[in-house]
């Protein structure tokens, strides 16, 4: 072989993405910046710096023992949060690249979007949120308690504030604004951010049937017979039906959306979750043990605020109730198990 291999630097990089993408895609030379300058990586755009700097934090290695479903899953093929992640980017990645989009602006957000996630999933957002609630006296069934604590906000905040010991990743505006906005009201104001909000749905709504087949909860079966008409008659099927879908429907609309009727086939699988896995007993069994866990360690914190980490209570500047938010957030199931049973379960004494 002649010669030495041509460098493709990140200006050749850029310069490719120009010719690669369509219009509306999000360039990595024209992103928003950050907010604080740099200098830019000889090597990697803008995005694919981000990418790395959330790959190698620890808070996305946390997500590998955090719940996704099943909180007492026995066995080394449930998902979890870290899976469920990985599965959201590959699935995001694929759609960016059939419609010409920035594929490491997506995968940075994919990324991203769950490292605020509490131990036990959504039990564990949901103790938390009325733990907040509580102390600020807000009564548990008010409207309001469901904003104390979202796992997108505390995403932004982990990157923004929590790690790389307090500076934060300092993220381009382009990621900061997909990971925030991947659930919840406001769309992402990049194709890319919106690719991933819809990829995070397809992902979930799709590992949790698999999680529960295998759990047995359900079986292939039970499933409606219109969705599996619409989207296919298993797990594979469906994801190629609603990804393809997708790449469709957005080439045609100029935006990121699903067809009616699928999107409508998607979120009847959802309610049918809801129905028979999210509520079903395997998992409401350990539901109440998790929240009172959560409620344990959050009233131990209030209450002794020096056993925070240091960090946390400097990160907070004087907010205590902030300070025992960010520190339980960030616990893996086992961490909280682990200081739960420090705390509360009597040890055996050698006398």
């Amino acid at each position: 072989m002649d010669g030495f291999m041509e460098i493709k630097d990140r200006q050749f990089q850029e310069r490719a993405e120009h010719q690669r993408f369509n219009e509306q895609a999000s360039f990595a030379d024209q992103t928003h910046g950050r907010a604080c300058s740099h200098d830019r990586d000889p090597l990697r755009t803008e995005y694919q710096r981000d990418r790395d700097k959330i790959l190698h934090t620890k808070s996305f290695r946390r997500l590998s023992h955090k719940t996704q479903v099943f909180l007492a899953a026995e066995g080394d093929h449930y998902r979890t949060r870290l899976t469920h992640t990985l599965e959201v980017a590959q699935i995001a990645r694929t759609i960016a690249r059939a419609l010409g989009l920035n594929e490491d602006l997506t995968e940075a957000i994919a990324l991203g979007h769950d490292l605020g996630h509490t131990p036990f999933g959504h039990t564990g957002e949901d103790a938390l949120a009325r733990c907040i609630a509580r102390y600020k006296g807000i009564a548990p069934d008010s409207p309001e308690v469901a904003s104390l604590y979202r796992h997108n906000e505390q995403s932004l905040r982990v990157v923004d504030v929590i790690e790389n010991d307090g500076r934060g990743l300092n993220l381009t505006a382009e990621v900061r604004d997909g990971i925030v906005c991947h659930t919840g009201p406001r769309r992402a104001s990049t194709l890319e951010g919106r690719i991933v909000a819809t990829a995070d749905r397809i992902a979930y709504v799709n590992h949790d049937i698999d999680d529960a087949i295998r759990a047995g909860v359900l079986e292939e079966a039970d499933l409606p017979e219109s969705t599996h008409a619409l989207l296919g008659p298993h797990h594979s099927a469906r994801i190629s039906t609603l990804v393809s879908d997708m790449v469709t429907t957005s080439a045609a609309k100029g935006d990121i959306a699903l067809s009616p009727e699928i999107w409508d086939a998607m979120m009847e699988l959802r309610a049918f979750l809801f129905e028979h896995v999210y509520h079903a007993e395997p998992v409401v069994a350990e539901v109440d043990k998790a929240t009172r866990l959560i409620e344990g360690l959050f009233d131990y914190y209030v209450a002794h605020p020096e056993d925070i980490p240091k960090e946390y209570r400097v990160l907070s500047e004087g907010d205590e109730l902030q300070a025992v938010t960010d520190y339980i957030a960030g616990m893996t199931d086992r961490y909280a198990k682990s200081c739960f049973q420090a705390l509360f379960v009597p040890h055996t004494l050698n006398y």
